[in-house]
């Protein structure tokens, strides 16, 4: 046998207890190299944390938190969160400045299945494109502190201006009163919450606390990483969804699930939204509910 061939075959047993082992756990199986080149392509971004109970709004920027699918624009192409290229149209793009933005994809308030809809079709010819809005709340790489750099987002993209790039716009609130109704407000619209961005920040990516965000109830993104076995009335069927959150905390998560996503459930790699009250004595997220699936890479 060739020596390369040797060396792939040597590959393959090494790695095979590692499969076997996910296997008997019930989970299914992706290929290692496919998720890493995923991982690398993905964009670094910040990313917001929940508000805690005792912080103070005053030293924050506050705006709606629009539930769209996240869209950065690197001034040739736009990407997902997950790294992924949006199949825009060529109208569309051509809109966009050459300044790179990070924003939302948007078509209005409790509208993110149209969005989610409309850019897993990558069709460039559906209407939909002519409604969808790149809500803008970030200027990648950018100087000077976020208070700055939300002004010049507001002279580029005027939040009411027209063409698809609008501003978010951003406002002051002195206290977590004046910050509760706001909130109830946007919720009573149909909106999803709120994000308080640090004024004084300089352009940071990853989860820290320079931004945060209030909504009525806590939620957040995982993966996918296992199936577990269904039992009784689930039997034949998966009983829960084995998950890793942002913060790599890995749970299960098995209330929310439909019984088609039981006989048919996510595969590996699968992005989600889920939502939680408080934590348990171990800290991992309590009562973990699915909210929806996420298209790949957003």
């Amino acid at each position: 046998m060739p020596p390369k061939s040797l060396s792939a075959t040597r590959t393959l047993l090494l790695g095979l207890p590692a499969l076997l082992s996910a296997a008997l756990d019930g989970q299914a199986v992706a290929a290692p190299a496919s998720s890493q080149a995923a991982a690398e392509s993905a964009p670094a971004l910040l990313l917001a944390r929940e508000l805690g109970s005792d912080a103070s709004p005053a030293p924050y920027l506050v705006s709606e938190k629009f539930d769209g699918v996240r869209g950065l624009w690197d001034g040739r192409r736009l990407r997902f969160r997950g790294g992924g290229e949006i199949q825009a149209p060529a109208w569309f793009l051509a809109q966009l400045p050459t300044q790179p933005l990070d924003g939302e994809l948007w078509l209005g308030r409790g509208r993110f299945d149209e969005v989610s809809a409309l850019l897993r079709r990558g069709d460039a010819s559906d209407a939909g494109w002519r409604a969808l809005q790149f809500r803008v709340f970030e200027l990648p790489g950018g100087e000077g502190s976020f208070a700055q750099r939300a002004a010049k987002l507001a002279a580029l993209a005027p939040p009411d201006g027209p063409g698809p790039v609008r501003a978010v716009a951003q406002f002051q609130v002195a206290d977590r009163m004046a910050l509760q109704q706001r909130l109830d407000e946007v919720v009573a619209a149909g909106g999803e919450g709120l994000a308080l961005h640090l004024a004084d920040a300089p352009y940071l990516t990853g989860r820290n606390g320079v931004l945060l965000k209030f909504k009525p109830v806590q939620d957040a993104d995982a993966v996918v990483i296992g199936h577990v076995p269904g039992k009784g009335k689930y039997a034949g069927q998966v009983g829960a969804l084995r998950v890793r959150n942002d913060d790599g905390q890995v749970f299960l998560l098995g209330s929310g699930l439909s019984d088609a996503q039981r006989r048919s459930p996510p595969p590996l790699g699968s992005r989600l939204s889920y939502s939680w009250r408080g934590q348990t004595d171990t800290g991992l997220p309590r009562f973990a509910t699915l909210l929806r699936l996420r298209d790949a890479g957003t």
